[in-house]
C-alpha cells in the first residue's frame, strides 16, 4: 500500500511497500521488548482472532527452513497464499458474523516466538532489499506469473525507503553510517538546498514520444502485422515514419481485450492464440503497472525535483536515533562523529538558518515542499512539527526511563550556549507570563513549563528549586521517581531546575 506518501496512490494492488515492512520491524522490536518484562503467563483474545494468530504462526513456522537462502517465486506464492487466506478468512468471519464474544489464552511464551518467526523474516527480507548502493529499496512491484508464481520486481530509490530503514533498528552503526554516505552521494542529494529530494529527478517522456510500440515487438505478433497490413486502425496503426502506435482510444487493457474482440471474424483463429502476446506487448509499452502517480509524473506538489519538508525531518529524527543508539553503545569515535556530522547537515539544510534568497521565503515560516528551480511553496504547517520537536528534545538530551527524567546532552554542541547573557521569557503553569536572567554559558529551555538551566561544571549534578524556596540536590543527571512525577504532573511544586554538565558531555 501507498504508505505514508500518498504522492504512490497508483502502486495500489501491485504495491509491495518495504517502507511498511521497515515500520513493522520497530512495532515488533517494541514489542519484543514489552513482552520481555511482562509478567502475565497467558493474554486472552477473542476466538476470531486467536484463529488468525495460530494460522499465521503455522504458515511461517512450515517455511522457516526457507530463509537459509533467497525464496523463491513459487515459494513466495505459498507463503503468500497462507498469510492471506488467514488474513481473508478473519475479515470474512468478522464481517459476516461480528466477533462471537468468546475468548481463547495465548502463552505469552507463544506470543514471544512469534514475534520471534516475525524478525527473522521481515530481517531476511531487508537483506534482501539492500541496493549494491548500500541504499534500501522502498517500493517494489508484485507480478503473477503465467504460472502462478510470484515475481518481485523493484521501483527506483525513494529517500523515504531510507528514513524507514533507518528507523527499523535493523541496521548496524557501521550500516547506518554507509547508508548516510551513499545517501549524500545518490541522485536524492539536491546540492542547491543542501538537502534530500523525495525521489530522483528525471525527465519524462514528451507527448510524441508515448505510445510508440518498437518494430521487434509488432514483429513477435502475426495478428498485429496483419492488422498494419490490412490498414485495421482499431488496434494498431502505422504512421507516415514508419512507427507504430496502439489505437489512442484504448486507456487501458480491459479496452485493448474489447477491441480485439470486435475485430471482423477474419482475425478470430489468429486471436485465440496471441490475445495474450498483444497483451504484453501493450503493459511493455505503457508499464502502467509501474505507474506511482503523482511521484511519477508531477513536477511541483511534492513531485519530481522536490524536497518535502517533513520527509527531511523524519530523516533527521531517524538519523538522531542512530547517532543515539551509537553513543550509548559505545561505538567507536569516529563512527559516532561522522553520524554526528551528517545529523547536523540534515538539521542544517531544513533551512531555519537559511537566507530568504535561498529558502525562498522567510525561513522560519513553514512550508511544504520546494520544487527544483523555485523556492518554498506551499505555506502552511505539515506534519514535519512533530519531528523537529522530537529532534530537539533529543538535542537538549531530556529522557524518559522507567518514569524518570534523565539529562543526557551528548548531541548538544557547545556553540548553542549563551555567549552573552540574556532574559528567558516563559510561561508557568499557571499560565503566567515570567522571566528569568541566563547567564553566558549556559542555556535555557522549558521541560513541561519549568525552566531548565543548563550550566557548565566539573561536577554533574541537578538542583531542584521548589516553589516553598527549598532545594533538592541530585548527584548526577537521573532525576528520582517521584520528583519526575511532580515534573511531569504539572504539580506547580518546583520553580527551576539548574543541571551542571561537564563540557566533555558536549559536542
Amino acid at each position: 500500500r501507498p504508505e505514508w506518501n500518498d504522492a504512490n496512490n497508483a502502486l495500489v494492488g501491485n504495491g509491495v511497500s518495504m517502507v511498511t515492512l521497515y515500520y513493522l520491524r520497530r512495532f515488533l522490536i517494541f514489542f519484543k521488548e514489552l513482552f520481555a518484562n511482562a509478567s502475565a503467563e497467558n493474554i486472552k483474545v477473542s476466538d476470531e482472532l486467536a484463529g488468525f494468530f495460530e494460522q499465521v504462526r503455522e504458515t511461517l513456522e512450515n517455511h522457516r527452513d526457507k530463509l537459509s537462502g533467497s525464496i523463491g517465486d513459487s515459494d513466495r506464492r505459498v507463503i503468500m497464499d497462507g498469510l492471506g487466506t488467514a488474513a481473508s478468512a478473519f475479515r470474512w468471519q468478522v464481517y459476516e458474523q461480528g466477533f462471537q464474544g468468546s475468548k481463547s489464552a495465548i502463552s505469552l511464551e507463544e506470543l514471544k516466538n512469534f514475534v520471534d518467526i516475525g524478525l527473522a523474516f521481515l530481517d531476511h527480507s531487508i537483506a534482501l532489499n539492500k541496493r549494491s548502493d548500500d541504499l534500501y529499496h522502498a517500493y517494489n512491484l508484485m507480478t503473477v506469473e503465467d504460472s502462478g508464481d510470484i515475481s518481485i520486481a523493484h521501483l527506483p530509490e525513494m529517500l523515504e525507503g531510507q528514513v524507514a530503514v533507518l528507523s527499523s533498528a535493523y541496521l548496524s552503526s557501521g550500516q547506518a553510517l554507509a547508508l548516510l554516505d551513499a545517501l549524500k552521494s545518490s541522485k536524492l542529494f539536491r546540492p542547491d538546498q543542501f538537502s534530500y529530494i523525495l525521489y530522483p529527478a528525471k525527465e519524462l517522456k514528451g507527448f510524441l514520444d508515448r505510445n510508440s510500440i518498437p518494430a521487434n515487438s509488432v514483429s513477435k505478433s502475426q495478428l498485429l502485422k496483419e492488422l498494419v497490413g490490412d490498414g485495421n486502425r482499431a488496434v494498431i496503426e502505422k504512421d507516415r515514419n514508419g512507427d507504430y502506435h496502439f489505437n489512442g482510444n484504448l486507456k487501458n487493457a480491459a479496452d485493448l481485450k474489447a477491441a480485439l474482440q470486435e475485430l471482423p471474424e477474419k482475425y478470430k483463429d489468429r486471436l485465440l492464440s496471441e490475445e495474450r502476446i498483444v497483451l504484453q506487448i501493450f503493459e511493455e509499452v505503457f508499464n502502467h503497472k509501474a505507474f506511482t502517480g503523482r511521484s511519477g509524473t508531477f513536477y511541483g506538489y511534492e513531485g519530481l525535483g522536490s524536497i518535502y519538508w517533513h520527509m527531511v525531518s523524519k530523516l533527521q529524527l531517524a538519523v538522531q536515533e542512530c547517532c543515539l543508539k551509537a553513543i550509548w553503545g559505545g561505538e567507536p569515535a569516529d563512527i559516532t562523529g561522522r553520524l554526528l556530522e551528517h545529523y547536523y547537515e540534515i538539521n542544517e539544510g531544513i533551512g531555519v538558518h537559511k537566507s530568504p534568497a535561498l529558502y525562498g521565503a522567510f525561513p522560519t515560516d513553514p512550508y511544504s515542499h520546494t520544487p527544483a528551480g523555485k523556492g518554498a511553496q506551499q505555506p502552511g504547517m505539515t506534519g514535519q512539527v512533530k519531528e523537529d520537536i522530537l529532534s530537539r528534545f533529543g538535542e537538549l538530551g531530556t529522557f524518559v526511563k522507567k518514569g524518570e527524567l534523565h539529562f543526557d546532552p551528548c548531541l548538544l554542541r557547545k556553540e548553542e550556549f549563551l555567549k552573552v547573557g540574556k532574559v528567558f521569557h516563559f510561561v508557568n503553569i499557571d499560565k503566567e507570563k515570567q522571566e528569568h536572567a541566563i547567564p553566558e554559558d549556559c542555556l535555557g529551555f522549558t521541560c513541561c513549563q519549568i525552566p531548565v538551566i543548563y550550566h557548565i561544571a566539573d561536577k554533574e549534578s541537578v538542583e531542584i528549586h521548589l516553589r516553598d524556596g527549598k532545594k533538592i540536590e541530585i548527584d548526577g543527571l537521573r532525576v528520582d521517581h517521584e520528583t519526575s512525577a511532580a515534573i511531569f504532573d504539572r504539580t506547580g511544586r518546583i520553580a527551576r531546575m539548574d543541571v551542571n554538565i561537564n563540557e566533555e558531555h558536549l559536542k
